[in-house]
This record gives C-alpha cells, sequence and structure tokens, in this order.
C-alpha cells in the first residue's frame, strides 16, 4: 500500500500536471482565437464584389486603377486562339503560317467595371505582336497610359483616350530582349518606363552602344506628347532586373532593382535626378534569396519598399523598408507568417494607413492575400481568399471612399485555368460589398418584407418608397403621437430595414420619414389650413423619426445622423380615390429610400 507521504507526493504532482495541462489548454485556445481574429479566410458571397471574368485559356490582371468618373480600370493579358478557316487550301505550309499570324496569342486587355460590378468596357488590343500589358496610369484627361511588352523583346507603351481610344503608340527598347516592369506617372504628365534589357553587344546599336552585364535596368522617359526624352541603362557586371520606381517631391526619381551573382540576392536603391544621372546608389546585400516588388512615396516624403525573404526554413516572409531620400533607414521590419507570403504591391491611405496585396502559399495552394497595417508598418487585419488551387492579387489602389481595389488571378477548383479578377476591400480587409441600382434594391426589399405586403400591412414603389397602408397604422385626425400599436411595428420594421440600408451604407444617401396629413381643418383660413398641417405633418415625421432613432444602438446611431432625414407635406400627397381625398388614408407617414447615383 501506498505511504502517506506517497499519496500526498502523487496528489500534489497530480494538481501539478492537471493545472499545467489546463493552463495549456486555455493558452493553446488563446493563441487559436488571436489567430482566428488576425487571419481570416473570405469566402465570396452572392453580393460580395468579387468579379471573375472567365474566358477561354489563362488571363491575368496584372494592375489596376480608379478612374475619374469612379469606374475601376485594371489591365493584363488573354490568351486567344482562333480556329483557321478550313474552306481554304494551302499547298505551301509558309503560306498558311502566314496566313493565321496575329490571329492568335497572347493579347493586351482593358477592362472596365462601375461601382454595381458590372463590365462596361472589355477590350482587347489590334496589335499584331503577342504582347502582354503590365502597368496603368490615368492621364489627365481621364484616358490611360498603358505598358506593356510583347513576345520578341519590345517594349510598348499605349496612351488612350477614355474609350479607350488609340492616342499614340511607341515602341522601344534595344535589339535583344527587353522586359517592362512598371510605368509611373511623371508630375510633367509623362511617365517613366522601367524594366530590365538583355546586354547589347552589338556597337551598331542605336540606343545602347554597350551593356553592363548579363542584364541591366533600363528606364525610359516620355514627354505628355509621347516623345522619348532619354533612355539609359543602369547596373553592375552582373544581372541586374529593375523592378520599380517612384517620383519625389522635387523630381528626382528613387528606382529599385535586384542583381544576382554567385550565392548573392542584393537588393539596389538608387537616386537619379531628372535627366536619368545618378545621385547615389546602396545595395543592401543578401545571401538568401530575396525578391523586390514595389516602392511607394509616402505622404511623409519617405519611401516605403515591400520585398519578401527566404527565412531559414526557406520560407517567404515579408519584409518592408522604410527609408528618407538621402538613403537612411528608418525602419527595416519583417512580417512573420505561418505560410510563405508576398506582398506584390502596397499602397497609403490619408491617414498613413497601409493596405497590401499578393499571395499565401501552403503547399500546393496558393490563396490572394490581404494586408492592413498601421502607420508603424504593425500589423491590423490579415485575411486570405481563394480556393483549392492558384489566387494571388498583383496589384491594389485606394479608392474615393476609403475601400480598396484589388487586381489579379482567381483559379476555380480543379481547373488548370487562370482567370481575370477584381476584388473590392474595406478597411478592415474584408471584401465590400457591390453597390445596387434603385432596381436591385426595389427586388431585395420586396424579399425583405414580402409577409407584410402580403398582410397588406406596408406597399413598397419601385421609386423605393415604402407606404404604411394598414389602418391600424395611420394617425388619428389632429394628432401625432405613437400609439402602442404604431411602436410595435415600428420595432418590427425598424429590425428589418435598417441593417439592410447599413450593409450597403455607401450606396444609401438618405432615408427620408416623411409626415402627411388630410386637408381639413376646422374654422381656418385657406392659409391657415396649410400652415396647421404643414406643422402637423413635420410633428408626425418627427415623432417616428425620433422613436426609430432612440431605440437602436449606439453605433447605429452614428451612422443614422448621416442619412435620416425628416420631412412634413401637409396634405400636398394626400390619398384620393376618383378624385375623391380619403382623409383617414392621408393621415400617415411614409419612408423613402434616396440612393447615390451610380451608372
Amino acid at each position: 500500500m501506498l505511504s502517506y507521504l506517497q499519496i500526498t507526493s502523487l496528489t500534489i504532482l497530480g494538481i501539478f500536471f492537471a493545472t499545467y495541462f489546463i493552463k495549456s489548454v486555455y493558452m493553446k485556445l488563446f493563441l487559436l482565437l488571436t489567430s482566428l481574429l488576425l487571419l481570416t479566410n473570405l469566402s465570396a458571397k452572392e453580393s460580395d464584389y468579387s468579379i471573375i471574368i472567365d474566358k477561354k485559356f489563362d488571363n491575368k490582371l496584372l494592375d489596376i486603377s480608379q478612374d475619374y468618373d469612379r469606374d475601376i480600370s485594371a489591365v493584363g493579358f488573354t490568351k486567344k486562339y482562333k480556329t483557321h478557316n478550313t474552306a481554304q487550301s494551302f499547298s505551301d505550309p509558309f503560306e498558311y503560317l502566314k496566313s493565321i499570324n496575329g490571329a492568335y496569342g497572347t493579347q493586351m486587355q482593358l477592362i472596365k467595371a462601375n461601382d454595381i460590378g458590372k463590365i462596361i468596357m472589355d477590350k482587347s488590343s489590334s496589335l499584331s505582336q503577342f504582347s502582354e500589358a503590365i502597368a496603368i496610369a490615368k492621364t489627365p484627361a481621364n484616358g490611360y497610359y498603358i505598358g506593356g511588352h510583347s513576345m520578341d523583346g519590345e517594349i510598348i507603351l499605349l496612351k488612350l483616350d477614355a474609350n479607350a481610344n488609340l492616342i499614340f503608340k511607341k515602341v522601344f527598347g534595344t535589339k535583344n530582349i527587353d522586359k517592362l516592369n512598371n510605368i509611373i506617372r511623371l508630375n510633367d504628365g509623362g511617365v517613366l518606363a522601367i524594366g530590365t534589357s538583355t546586354t547589347s553587344r552589338n556597337f551598331s546599336d542605336p540606343l545602347f552602344k554597350t551593356g553592363l552585364g548579363l542584364n541591366d535596368i533600363f528606364l525610359t522617359r516620355f514627354s505628355v506628347s509621347g516623345r522619348e526624352l532619354w533612355s539609359k541603362k543602369y547596373g553592375t557586371h552582373h544581372d541586374d532586373m529593375g523592378i520599380d520606381a517612384v517620383e519625389a517631391y522635387d523630381g528626382s526619381i528613387i528606382v529599385i532593382g535586384k542583381t544576382i551573382y554567385d550565392d548573392n540576392r542584393d537588393i539596389s536603391m538608387m537616386r537619379i535626378d531628372e535627366n536619368g544621372n545618378k545621385i547615389w546608389i546602396k545595395n543592401i546585400s543578401n545571401k538568401i534569396s530575396t525578391t523586390p516588388y514595389k516602392i511607394i512615396r509616402l505622404r511623409d516624403n519617405r519611401f516605403l519598399m515591400s520585398l519578401s525573404q527566404a527565412d531559414n526554413m526557406a520560407k517567404e516572409q515579408i519584409r518592408l523598408i522604410k527609408f528618407d531620400l538621402q538613403k537612411n533607414i528608418i525602419i527595416d521590419k519583417k512580417i512573420h507568417t505561418t505560410y510563405s507570403s508576398a506582398l506584390k504591391d502596397i499602397k497609403e491611405y490619408a491617414d498613413g494607413g497601409l493596405v497590401g496585396v499578393g499571395y499565401v502559399r501552403d503547399g500546393y495552394n496558393t490563396d490572394a492575400l490581404i494586408m492592413m497595417l498601421d502607420s508603424n508598418l504593425k500589423l491590423l487585419y490579415q485575411t486570405h481568399f481563394g480556393e483549392e488551387s492558384y489566387d494571388t492579387l498583383n496589384a491594389v489602389t485606394i479608392l474615393h471612399n476609403s475601400q480598396a481595389a484589388a487586381a489579379g488571378i482567381y483559379t476555380y477548383s480543379n481547373s488548370q485555368e487562370a482567370n481575370m479578377w477584381i476584388i473590392k476591400l474595406n478597411r478592415d480587409a474584408t471584401i465590400a460589398q457591390k453597390s445596387t441600382n434603385s432596381n436591385n434594391f426595389y427586388e431585395m426589399l420586396y424579399t425583405l418584407y414580402k409577409d407584410e405586403i402580403k398582410t397588406k400591412q406596408i406597399k413598397i414603389k419601385r421609386d423605393l418608397s415604402i407606404e404604411f397602408i394598414d389602418e391600424r397604422l395611420y394617425f388619428n385626425a389632429g394628432k401625432y403621437q405613437l400609439t402602442k400599436t404604431q411602436k410595435l411595428f415600428l420595432d418590427k420594421f425598424s429590425k428589418k430595414l435598417l441593417p439592410l440600408l447599413d450593409k450597403y451604407r455607401t450606396q444609401v444617401k438618405t432615408l427620408e420619414v416623411n409626415g402627411h396629413t388630410s386637408s381639413e381643418w376646422a374654422n381656418t383660413s385657406f392659409s391657415e389650413r396649410y400652415l396647421k398641417n404643414e406643422k402637423l405633418s413635420l410633428n408626425r415625421s418627427y415623432a417616428t423619426l425620433s422613436y426609430m432613432f432612440n431605440t437602436q444602438d449606439e453605433q447605429t446611431k452614428q451612422w443614422l445622423v448621416k442619412v435620416l432625414k425628416g420631412s412634413g407635406y401637409s396634405y400636398s400627397k394626400n390619398i384620393s380615390f376618383n378624385k375623391v381625398e380619403n382623409r383617414e388614408l392621408s393621415r400617415r407617414v411614409s419612408f423613402k429610400i434616396i440612393l447615390n447615383e451610380t451608372k
């Protein structure tokens, strides 16, 4: 038998292990809940602003911008193949190949979508070269600069008007293989093209006498009229790639690139003047795999660069470097994630917050990654989105209403073909809702109140006005105080209406609460009768509005302040049948939803 001391020792040991186990479980649950709050895998709903443009073969969107008319434009490329007309016969195979030249291949693609998620422009280029559109920038006339490259190594710059009609086309580069990575709109209205050029050893090359290494950073500057101002190469005797650039407040330009040699993967930062002359160069040496993606100028006139860098387990981790115009590094921060992650684009909000998009990879599955950070690069929200295949976001732009729009690639499960993808995001990294026109809103209201409509309590019109038609909901003559029945119905009515309007709050301009009266008022003149009824209608509107407002929580009240409007119509909109006024039905309140204008 066990002694008292042994039993006591075992008991204490058991309590210790039980306590440790409970604490361990709680700690794991805490960490799990924390991770779930910070990292969410989104699922698309029908009302989400997530547009997947499904065409044959692989298609991609690589850059995105908001137009001045609030629409969203994105560029990328599609692969288009046409079946040749077999009715025509060829004896010479070279004649056959000539006949199908330009009939298929990769084509620049411009997509434009409006606020309700409808594609209103879908244009591919008529260029004979197989070409990929890489970048888009707006012109002052709401047109576009679109940059890309052809399969045979030429760089292409298009200027289009607002309807995507061609203003000019510039084809430039060396006689070797050149590749565009981005175009940057400059303060003078022109653009800077940045990319990579294979070294030329041809001394008769009119653009470059020689190259610096295997590949070189390649910059070309154009005026607003499309005149080429200068083209220059930069780099080392190793393999250099031009990644991105941004204009500083003083007109100089910060360029980032990548240099590969031996086991090194260096990041290059270079400042040049407006004529392309070097001011300073800074290299960040790395023995591990490092990829720069984006540089932006911040509102404090400093710069932020987004990179991915492999950790000890060869897993990609996000790295953000903030520096100033004199190449001083202010913040160098790594964001450690569970899976391999990268931010391919970043943008800054007016309050200094940041949105970043890219990808997160786990085994063979790649999802789109969305991150929200504060001005000190602290992670606030993180979500990823996609199916069990390959999904990624390549570019992001901040919209006028503080939402963001991103463009990328979406692949359905069990599919091998990539599709063009546009998505809208809220500040908490959730998917924004599509705007809706009045017809769609009418259908939603009709579905929401189908029971009340069926029992003839309310009537909804296509102009989004809502009338109470149950006789118990009318006011007595000269009265404006709400009855118990009216209050109970308003509670039920509000619990349905306000969550719907809140869900689409960016589209709701006004919720009107309108008071009405019948035309009678005993022993008064015409003017007195109108004015007394006007005051009564205002009182009915106010009684209804204030009751609805006061029964909501504080968060809802904060929003209602912006949209609620009370009005009194006196007897100007009384209810009549065959020109005979129905006084009982005229003593009422009505509601009207007014939406923001959409195309």
